[in-house]
């Protein structure tokens, strides 16, 4: 008989999706502590509007987990107010686009009262809400707003593109004594991948490199995370080896990272599914130039949302949204691969 021994440093895993990593994300924060509560449009009987909640009512019950009336700047304002009395509420808002409802509070309260009592006052609050295109939901429910938040000072703004960073980054947020905004991609609810059935710690402070390589930096975050690694790909099937920076953390941004990485490539393209204008592209590409000019190659490119709101139909939104082809060609002309 042959006995097959189990490798002790092996660590159980179980397969899940981004969506379920939420879930477990906020069942675990409830648990670990009872101020810990969740409000938002449809979070309790429904189970969420992308079901990132389904059955933790059940679980902990409706006056942690709670429905409120249709008016964002009321329940986020609830939100501050329990933060400032001493809870720990998570503030879910159904897409970006609403947000702009509550961004009175976001901004002139939730912001700014660290600042305005003269340290006195603490918002520990997380503000959830879903972003981007790429699901045909049209201008009103699509559009990516991540650098009006991350022009606050303030606020902590976070986008994770990964399961790792779905599962771990809720509870740093909540540990945060000030309010943290977290940016969840609508295309990566349902992507599957696996998890250590105990979690490492995920930090709230650095960008990741998600694939080293030494001929151009292609910098992204939140849903342009999976196309750019897509992108890395096709260009190392042509003999260009590129360096994928997850950046993770729009405020305060993690610079140093992105300047290492352009430090070894001598290139960088940044992908923001944002408008070119004024957002978070242009950010990284200002501080690239600012910090690491005369490291580079090549002029910085940018590879981001064309400038209409997002349109309906499937060809019109693809061809609005920043794509892989769309990556390859900025990093091949940053190479000089023009082939």
């Amino acid at each position: 008989m042959t006995t097959t021994l189990r490798d002790p440093t092996a660590r159980a895993t179980r397969t899940t999706t981004y969506r379920e990593a939420l879930r477990e994300a906020h069942r675990d924060a409830m648990r670990r502590d009872d101020r810990v509560f969740l409000m938002g449009e449809d979070v309790a009987r429904y189970g969420g509007c992308f079901a990132v909640s389904l059955g933790l009512a059940e679980e902990f019950g409706e006056e942690r987990v709670r429905d409120t009336p249709l008016s964002e700047s009321a329940f986020t304002g609830a939100g501050i107010g329990a933060a400032l009395g001493g809870l720990r509420p998570i503030v879910e808002i159904m897409t970006v686009n609403f947000s702009l409802l509550a961004l009175d509070q976001i901004l002139n309260n939730a912001a700014t009262l660290r600042h305005m009592s003269g340290g006195q006052l603490s918002v520990p609050l997380v503000i959830r809400m879903t972003t981007g295109g790429g699901r045909q939901l049209a201008a009103q429910h699509s559009h990516s707003l991540e650098s009006y938040y991350a022009h606050i000072p303030g606020l902590t703004v976070l986008s994770p593109a990964t399961l790792e960073d779905a599962r771990g980054m809720l509870w740093p947020a909540l540990e945060d004594p000030d309010p943290v905004v977290v940016f969840e991609h609508g295309s990566l609810y349902n992507v599957e991948g696996v998890l250590p059935e105990e979690p490492d710690p995920v930090d709230i402070v650095h960008a990741a490199v998600r694939r080293t390589g030494g001929d151009v930096t292609l910098v992204g975050h939140g849903g342009t995370v999976p196309k750019v690694l897509a992108a890395a790909e096709v260009l190392a099937a042509r003999g260009i080896d590129a360096e994928v920076v997850d950046l993770r953390v729009l405020r305060p941004l993690d610079e140093a990272t992105v300047l290492e990485s352009v430090g070894r490539t001598h290139r960088a393209v940044v992908v923001d599914e944002g408008w070119r204008s004024v957002g978070v592209a242009a950010e990284v590409s200002a501080r690239i130039a600012e910090r690491a000019l005369y490291e580079l190659d090549a002029p910085v490119e940018r590879v981001c949302g064309v400038e209409v709101p997002l349109p309906y139909p499937k060809h019109l939104e693809d061809a609005a949204l920043p794509q892989v082809d769309d990556v390859v060609a900025a990093a091949r002309r940053a190479v000089g691969d023009d082939a």
